[in-house]
């Protein structure tokens, strides 16, 4: 068996978007990689921590953050 792992990122107009707009565009990903022979699993959503910048002597420095990406699953 073989997994696909893509990021999905949902794009909305903040003025007409809506929870649809988002529906449709994971419909289209998921159909688009079903043509292709992957079956659609599931969403995961992955937390990733960045490291601070310490910076030069502290000038310059940037605290940490967290990163927040979601993950489709497809398998063939």
């Amino acid at each position: 068996m073989e997994y696909k792992v893509i990021p999905f990122a949902a794009h909305i107009d903040h003025k007409t978007g809506s929870s649809n707009n988002v529906a449709l565009q994971l419909e289209q990903i998921i159909n688009k990689y079903n043509q292709d022979g992957w079956t659609y699993i599931r969403m995961e959503t992955i937390s990733n921590n960045v490291a601070s910048d310490a910076g030069c002597f502290g000038l310059g420095a940037k605290p940490g953050f967290t990163v927040v990406s979601n993950m489709l699953v497809f398998k063939k």
